[in-house]
């Protein structure tokens, strides 16, 4: 008999179907899932756009988005949801599993797995709530530990992105033995190394990539200044921007103020379809994120970057210490380091070789314990591990 499952995303901040990061990891999970041989609904706030290739077909339960709003009325929106989100839910199902993307005001999803008796799997991708605070602003500040508590609680299995999403979820108190880190994957499928380049550069040249939402955290301005570096140095190299963001204008001025204008090619957002050929043009594929404490991401960029067989250079902070071996599937600097960059990106231009060499082990990477499909298998073994529980 067909496994059920009940995907669940009630953040309105991700556009399930849209281009962001955050929307291509839904995507990939429901694509896995389904591979898997699960029949799956979907459980969301926000669509935006049409179902992508692939999920034409899946069930859509559509929530009203909640965002944060005064305290003193907040509270009702919050139980408003969370009884649309149980009713849907007891209406479409039962469910083998019901499975969440962690968002702050939505809580009845772990609550009706407890109920019926069915593994309630949480992936919890960032501290939501610290992060809404330092980025966006948080009003309803208790409202939201108490939707977190309460979602912790009920949950079979919490699984955290990163090792530092997993500490954070121990700091709140939450009991260690049902915390698991899976970190985030790729579809090694679309990003192959043979994929046709879409922007190659002219012949002889030396492409740098960057993919990404273009936010401060990116460590753009690093990245222009150590592309000004090596372009002193070769005239030939070029650099290719795939994304967009509230940093795009303040690159592409810095870019400008520096005359690299003719060097430098800014796509600005594509759809996801569009990215397996953009990296095929680079050359280099690059990383920079800044120092930051607490870097808890899982960044899908580089996974990517790794699938489709680039060298790539990322800064040694949080999880790409551990996905990246320095000299043996890429190359990593110090973060924030402009200097350290520039000379790993004109190492990397001299020694075509080696470019090939760390590429070809950062397919290997991928291949060994990276792609979407071990992750959807891991979900499953956790699963079926919290039934037998």
């Amino acid at each position: 008999m067909t496994m059920r499952i009940a995907y669940v995303c009630a953040d309105p901040g991700v556009p399930v179907f849209g281009r962001k990061g955050c929307s291509v990891h839904v995507q990939e999970m429901l694509r896995a899932l389904q591979g898997h041989g699960a029949g799956v609904d979907l459980f969301a706030a926000r669509v935006d756009e049409a179902p992508p290739s692939g999920l034409e077909s899946l069930p859509i339960h559509h929530l009203t988005p909640v965002g944060d709003g005064d305290p003193s009325s907040h509270a009702a929106a919050i139980a408003a949801l969370n009884d649309q989100l149980a009713a849907l839910l007891d209406r479409a199902g039962p469910y083998d599993l019901v499975y969440e993307r962690y968002s702050l005001w939505s809580l009845a999803a772990m609550e009706h797995a407890a109920t019926a008796g069915v593994p309630g799997l949480l992936e919890v991708n960032a501290p939501l709530i610290e992060e809404q605070a330092a980025y966006r602003g948080l009003r309803d500040a208790a409202g939201a530990d108490r939707v977190a508590a309460r979602a912790f609680r009920a949950a079979s299995v919490l699984l955290a992105v990163s090792a530092e999403v997993a500490a954070w979820l121990e700091r709140r108190g939450v009991a260690r033995g049902r915390v698991h880190v899976i970190p985030n994957g790729v579809d090694a499928e679309r990003f192959r190394p043979d994929v046709r380049p879409a922007a190659p550069g002219p012949p002889g040249s030396f492409t740098v990539g960057f993919v990404g939402s273009m936010k401060p955290w990116h460590g753009l301005d690093v990245l222009v200044e150590a592309f000004a570096r090596l372009h002193e140095r070769a005239p030939d190299a070029r650099l290719l921007l795939v994304g967009d963001g509230p940093a795009r204008a303040a690159v592409c001025a810095d870019l400008s103020a520096r005359g690299l204008n003719g060097v430098v090619h800014c796509t600005g957002a594509v759809a996801p379809r569009e990215v397996p050929g953009l990296l095929t043009s680079v050359d280099v594929a690059v990383a920079p994120y800044p120092q930051a404490t607490g870097f808890y991401f899982s960044p899908l960029k580089v996974y990517e970057y790794l699938a489709a067989g680039r060298a790539v250079v990322a800064s040694r902070v949080g999880q790409l210490e551990t996905v990246i071996r320095h000299d043996v599937n890429g190359l990593l600097c110090p973060p924030g380091d402009a200097a350290a960059l520039a000379a790993a990106l004109e190492r990397l231009r001299c020694e075509p070789a080696l470019r090939a060499r760390l590429g070809r082990a950062a397919r290997a990477t991928v291949l060994r314990k990276h792609t979407w499909d071990a992750v959807a298998a891991r979900v499953l073994e956790l699963a079926a591990a919290a039934v037998e529980a």
